[in-house]
Protein backbone atom coordinates (compact mmCIF):
# COMPACT_ATOMS: atom_id res chain seq x y z
CA UNK A 1 0.00 0.00 0.00
CA UNK A 2 3.09 2.11 0.97
CA UNK A 3 4.54 1.40 -2.17
CA UNK A 4 1.24 2.83 -4.27
CA UNK A 5 0.83 5.66 -2.84
CA UNK A 6 4.22 6.87 -2.85
CA UNK A 7 4.30 6.53 -6.55
CA UNK A 8 1.09 7.50 -7.08
CA UNK A 9 2.45 10.62 -5.41
CA UNK A 10 5.36 11.03 -7.78
CA UNK A 11 3.07 10.55 -10.75
CA UNK A 12 1.00 13.53 -9.82
CA UNK A 13 3.78 15.65 -8.35
CA UNK A 14 5.88 15.36 -11.76
CA UNK A 15 2.92 15.81 -13.96
CA UNK A 16 1.61 18.86 -12.15
CA UNK A 17 5.95 19.87 -11.79
CA UNK A 18 6.25 19.42 -15.68
CA UNK A 19 3.05 20.56 -17.15
CA UNK A 20 3.99 23.86 -15.17
CA UNK A 21 7.49 23.94 -16.32
CA UNK A 22 6.60 23.21 -20.08
CA UNK A 23 4.06 26.22 -19.92
CA UNK A 24 6.26 28.87 -18.09
CA UNK A 25 9.01 27.86 -20.49
CA UNK A 26 6.85 27.78 -23.39
CA UNK A 27 5.17 31.56 -22.39
CA UNK A 28 8.94 32.60 -22.03
CA UNK A 29 10.07 31.10 -25.35
CA UNK A 30 6.68 33.03 -27.47
CA UNK A 31 7.58 35.80 -25.49
CA UNK A 32 10.26 37.21 -25.75
CA UNK A 33 10.41 40.55 -24.54
CA UNK A 34 9.59 39.28 -21.07
CA UNK A 35 12.56 38.21 -19.10
CA UNK A 36 11.96 35.12 -16.80
CA UNK A 37 14.08 35.52 -13.46
CA UNK A 38 13.98 32.24 -11.25
CA UNK A 39 16.94 32.49 -8.94
CA UNK A 40 17.14 29.06 -7.07
CA UNK A 41 17.54 27.79 -10.70
CA UNK A 42 21.15 28.07 -12.08
CA UNK A 43 20.61 29.14 -15.76
CA UNK A 44 19.39 32.94 -16.78
CA UNK A 45 17.02 34.12 -19.60
CA UNK A 46 17.30 33.09 -22.41
CA UNK A 47 18.37 29.85 -22.22
CA UNK A 48 15.99 29.30 -18.69
CA UNK A 49 12.93 29.29 -21.05
CA UNK A 50 14.70 26.67 -23.15
CA UNK A 51 15.46 24.70 -19.82
CA UNK A 52 12.24 25.10 -18.46
CA UNK A 53 10.30 24.15 -21.40
CA UNK A 54 12.45 21.61 -22.72
CA UNK A 55 12.72 20.01 -19.16
CA UNK A 56 9.22 19.93 -18.36
CA UNK A 57 8.82 17.67 -21.58
CA UNK A 58 11.60 15.49 -21.06
CA UNK A 59 10.08 14.91 -17.64
CA UNK A 60 6.85 14.41 -19.03
CA UNK A 61 8.42 11.88 -21.42
CA UNK A 62 9.93 10.10 -18.89
CA UNK A 63 6.99 9.83 -16.65
CA UNK A 64 4.93 8.78 -19.73
CA UNK A 65 7.63 5.96 -20.23
CA UNK A 66 7.63 5.10 -16.19
CA UNK A 67 3.42 5.12 -15.86
CA UNK A 68 3.14 2.64 -19.44
CA UNK A 69 6.39 0.17 -17.78
CA UNK A 70 8.25 0.51 -20.57
CA UNK A 71 11.08 2.35 -18.88
CA UNK A 72 11.49 3.30 -15.12
CA UNK A 73 15.31 4.53 -15.19
CA UNK A 74 14.33 7.88 -16.66
CA UNK A 75 11.55 8.57 -14.85
CA UNK A 76 13.90 7.83 -11.23
CA UNK A 77 17.10 9.95 -12.50
CA UNK A 78 14.62 13.21 -13.40
CA UNK A 79 12.55 13.18 -9.65
CA UNK A 80 16.52 13.38 -8.47
CA UNK A 81 17.62 15.61 -10.44
CA UNK A 82 14.44 17.86 -9.24
CA UNK A 83 15.08 17.35 -5.65
CA UNK A 84 18.77 18.11 -5.65
CA UNK A 85 18.21 21.62 -8.05
CA UNK A 86 15.48 22.22 -5.13
CA UNK A 87 17.70 21.71 -2.09
CA UNK A 88 20.92 23.23 -4.13
CA UNK A 89 18.47 26.33 -5.28
CA UNK A 90 16.24 27.01 -2.03
CA UNK A 91 18.58 26.04 0.59
CA UNK A 92 22.52 25.59 -0.42
CA UNK A 93 22.67 29.28 -2.82
CA UNK A 94 22.08 32.21 -2.03
CA UNK A 95 18.65 32.55 -2.72
CA UNK A 96 16.83 34.51 -0.41
CA UNK A 97 13.50 33.76 0.75
CA UNK A 98 10.40 36.77 1.04
CA UNK A 99 8.72 36.17 4.51
CA UNK A 100 8.33 32.51 6.69
CA UNK A 101 5.49 31.89 4.40
CA UNK A 102 7.40 31.63 1.53
CA UNK A 103 10.26 29.90 3.31
CA UNK A 104 7.49 27.30 3.92
CA UNK A 105 5.96 26.22 0.54
CA UNK A 106 9.32 25.95 -0.61
CA UNK A 107 10.43 23.90 2.33
CA UNK A 108 6.80 21.73 1.38
CA UNK A 109 7.60 21.95 -2.14
CA UNK A 110 11.32 20.33 -1.19
CA UNK A 111 10.24 17.34 0.97
CA UNK A 112 7.35 16.69 -1.81
CA UNK A 113 10.67 16.54 -4.36
CA UNK A 114 12.01 13.84 -1.94
CA UNK A 115 9.07 12.38 -1.49
CA UNK A 116 8.57 11.46 -4.80
CA UNK A 117 11.97 10.29 -5.45
CA UNK A 118 11.49 7.23 -3.00
CA UNK A 119 8.17 6.84 -4.98
CA UNK A 120 10.07 6.45 -8.16
CA UNK A 121 12.81 4.73 -6.39
CA UNK A 122 10.07 1.98 -4.65
CA UNK A 123 8.86 2.11 -8.50
CA UNK A 124 12.31 1.40 -10.38
CA UNK A 125 12.64 -1.89 -7.99
CA UNK A 126 9.21 -2.93 -7.95
CA UNK A 127 8.65 -6.77 -10.21
CA UNK A 128 6.81 -6.25 -13.76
Amino acid sequence: MLRFLLRTFAYLYHLLLCLFLAAVGGLGLLTRHATLNLGMLPWEDPALSYWLFFGGLAGLFSLLLAVTGKLRLPFLIWTAAVAVLAIRGFFLSPYAFRDAGHFTNMALLTVGAVIAVAGAWMHFWQRR
